[in-house]
């Protein structure tokens, strides 16, 4: 898709994988994912609008976009999709609205936030609270996600380039609030539901709903991981998705 930034590794012939970052977050997030698999699978990861890469590609977007910028991205070769957080959101909207592209879906601690018992104290909804500034909001968010020192030690560039994805966080964050993303009843592909043994419970409990939602839905712990799971914990995290990858050739 033009504007999106995005880059393939792995062989050309071997079955697809697309993996999608999360809010405030860019495909480097989940290189370390993609060098585990891109030795057998074909492997396409990208920065979302309004992050990293695509910083320009515009207007920021809630789910919609997202997913049909995804599909753009898939061009016709359907795929197994995990999404980490947001993306894990984005990954099942695709399923939902084009369920011709997608194999199987993979998502690590997608947020829930249209639910009603989904709680205030998240990073994002901290982040928007009485934020005006988009900028203000992004900043905050990735404050209450690394820790103020860490932020401050940032090089003064790093600084101002997160802190202009604040309208790509906010726009996909408010949508997410205000209707579902995706409706389970549609999605008709293998679904993995993932979340760290040391995630927040809130994950934990929307992992449970996700189960409910789509039916046939396999849980998935991944010991010792917190949010950030595909990162710190990338071995277990790709062997998961790898396994998803054979079912789902096996089942064509």
């Amino acid at each position: 898709m033009s504007g999106i930034w995005s880059e393939v590794s792995g062989p050309d012939e071997a079955p697809p994988v697309v993996l999608v970052h999360g809010s405030m977050d860019r495909s480097a997030g989940l290189l370390k994912l993609s060098r585990r698999l891109d030795a057998d699978h074909r492997v396409l990861r990208y920065d979302r609008r309004g992050y990293g890469r695509s910083i320009d590609v515009g207007p920021p977007g809630g789910i919609d976009a997202h997913a049909a910028d995804l599909a753009a991205l898939v061009d016709g070769r359907p795929a197994v999709v995990f999404g980490h957080s947001y993306g894990g959101d984005v990954a099942l909207a695709l399923a939902e609205r084009r369920p011709d592209l997608v194999r199987a879906v993979v998502a690590y601690e997608a947020p829930m936030s249209w639910l009603p018992w989904w709680p205030s104290t998240t990073a994002g909804s901290r982040a928007l609270a009485g934020e005006a500034d988009p900028a203000d909001a992004a900043e905050r968010f990735m404050r209450r996600l690394i820790g103020d020192e860490r932020w401050s030690r940032l090089p003064e560039r790093t600084r101002a380039a997160r802190r202009r994805e604040g309208p790509a966080m906010i726009a996909e964050l408010v949508d997410l609030r205000s209707r579902p993303a995706w409706d389970g009843e549609r999605i008709v592909c293998p679904l993995v539901a993932m979340h760290g043994e040391r995630g927040e419970p809130h994950h934990r409990l929307g992992v449970e709903a996700m189960r409910d939602m789509v039916l046939g839905t396999e849980v998935v712990e991944i010991a010792g991981a917190r949010h950030f799971g595909p990162n710190t914990h990338p071995d277990e995290v790709a062997a998961v998705i790898a396994e998803v990858v054979r079912t789902a050739q096996r089942a064509r």
